[in-house]
């Protein structure tokens, strides 16, 4: 077993989001992003994994292929490796993200910036 504090994963930055690893094993990594108000996530894709996305703090507006959605605390999203999607804070206090992509589609998914 490994156990880890996800309180200590969300760190936030004034000048950009985090991303901060909290497992990574075999073909799958679980991770958390971190927002400061009007801080986005670049519209992306990961191809051939699905991404899981727990909002674990704050609301924000998550667009998937063009449809802007209202997501909020305790909403739980998925997103098929073909579909885009991004991720923006539009809210005034700081939101977080719970990630799980089932397969890491590249090492550049797996790792903190």
């Amino acid at each position: 077993m490994e156990k880890k504090e996800l309180s200590l994963m969300l760190e936030y930055n004034d000048t950009q989001f985090t991303k901060r690893i909290i497992h990574k094993k075999g073909e799958s990594v679980v991770f958390a992003l971190n927002f400061m108000p009007g801080q986005e996530l670049p519209k992306h894709q990961h191809p051939n994994t699905d991404a899981y996305i727990l909002v674990l703090e704050g609301n924000g507006t998550m667009t998937v292929d063009g449809e802007n959605n209202a997501v909020t605390k305790g909403d739980v999203v998925h997103c098929d490796g073909s579909e885009q999607f991004s991720y923006k804070n539009s809210g005034d206090v700081p939101s977080s993200l719970y990630v799980v992509l089932s397969k890491v589609p590249d090492e550049r998914y797996a790792q903190n910036i």
